[in-house]
């Protein structure tokens, strides 16, 4: 298996870079840079799963290879609760991650969603991201990504099929992040009307939309108005993961620049209490739980904390870029840690995980206050 660990430095400078054909793809890159140099983390904020802690069975009275970690989502069977989230860069180098990826997905049974595709749809550059795409993963769910604020600076249905055709996906995040496009100097500033635009986008498109965030979290009640608003699943993507204000810290041009974006380094609802928070408030809502989750333990604690499916990008970033095989050994000792503790907290599938028993109830994130009791 291939370390997960990400160094503590910048990797060394790229290859050519023939694929990077104007600003949009080399930000692209720039970001996968920085989060593989380590220079993404966050800071004074945690996901909150370090004070969730299960009541230990040991009579567990299961057969661990009987443990079934199945589950239905998007009208396809996977056989792991698991969403290797979106991830992106520029166009030579993103075509390999997707390959990676797809082909992993196929093998695990489980789920894939892409980077946004919004250099695909605006250039020549597919990168990767093609039917040929299915085609290495014609068994599992696909899931497409443009930005909400596309949806507000001239996107519409027109390019949301385009995105979803492109991959014959089975759905269409709409991610949200507002945070970083404020500290980006080309980021989009409008926002005006974007739940309006998730909307009629929702009564508009053949396939499920999903939103997204990319590290601040999504409160519950933004949640209830997105479901409310015809959005079936929410992917709360919480804070205490990869932080994009210390990522737009490192492409900062000025120290101004700089100073303004590492004030947020911490910014955001931590990733345990945002599942908790959005599942209280949708609770018939698919909800996916990332953000800095780092192994199955998480992923189990996601779970009863009431997550349906885990989704872990950055965790997995490194072997993406390796090979399908990384990835594939990588998302098998996740799941192999899932299932150790689905059997050590006495439960023989995931309805059981979401009911397991906690100890003391406690605060459900760092030191923000609520309970941990039934999500449910």
């Amino acid at each position: 298996m291939v370390a997960s660990g990400l160094p503590d430095q910048r990797l060394p400078d790229r290859p050519a870079e023939a694929g990077r054909t104007g600003p949009l793809e080399a930000r692209k890159d720039d970001h996968l840079d920085i989060v593989l140099g380590g220079l993404a983390a966050p800071r004074g904020v945690e996901t909150g799963f370090d004070a969730i802690r299960f009541a230990h069975a040991a009579a567990p009275e299961l057969h661990l290879d009987a443990v079934d970690l199945s589950r239905d989502f998007l009208g396809r069977r996977l056989r792991a609760p698991l969403l290797i989230s979106s991830m992106t860069g520029g166009p030579l180098r993103a075509a390999a991650i997707n390959r990676h990826l797809a082909e992993a997905a196929q093998h695990l049974g489980i789920a894939l969603a892409v980077g946004s595709q919004r250099v695909a749809l605006e250039s020549e550059a597919a990168t990767g991201l093609t039917r040929a795409l299915r085609r290495l993963a014609p068994d599992v769910p696909l899931l497409a990504n443009l930005g909400a604020a596309q949806l507000v600076g001239g996107y519409g249905p027109d390019e949301a099929r385009r995105a979803v055709d492109m991959i014959e996906a089975d759905a269409l995040i709409i991610h949200f992040n507002p945070l970083q496009e404020a500290l980006q100097p080309e980021g989009d500033r409008d926002w005006r009307g974007v739940l309006h635009a998730v909307a009629a986008l929702a009564r508009a498109l053949p396939v499920p939309l999903v939103a997204k965030e990319v590290g601040g979290g999504i409160s519950g009640a933004l949640a209830r108005r997105l479901v409310d608003a015809g959005v079936p699943v929410i992917d709360v993507a919480g804070a205490g993961g990869t932080s994009w204000a210390a990522v737009e810290a490192e492409r900062a041009v000025s120290p101004a620049d700089r100073a303004v974006a590492l004030a947020f380094a911490g910014w955001g609802i931590p990733t345990a209490r945002a599942i908790a928070d959005v599942r209280a408030a949708c609770p018939t809502a698919v909800v996916i739980g990332s953000g800095g989750v780092r192994d199955g333990v998480d992923a189990a604690k996601a779970i009863r904390l009431g997550a349906d499916l885990v989704g872990q990008a950055a965790g997995v970033l490194r072997e993406a870029t390796v090979s399908t095989e990384a990835v594939i050994d990588h998302m098998t000792v996740m799941i192999r840690q899932l299932a150790v503790a689905c059997f050590c907290t006495g439960s023989a599938d995931l309805a059981a995980l979401a009911k397991a028993p906690l100890l003391e109830p406690g605060p459900a994130a760092g030191s923000a206050s609520g309970q941990t009791g039934d999500a449910r």
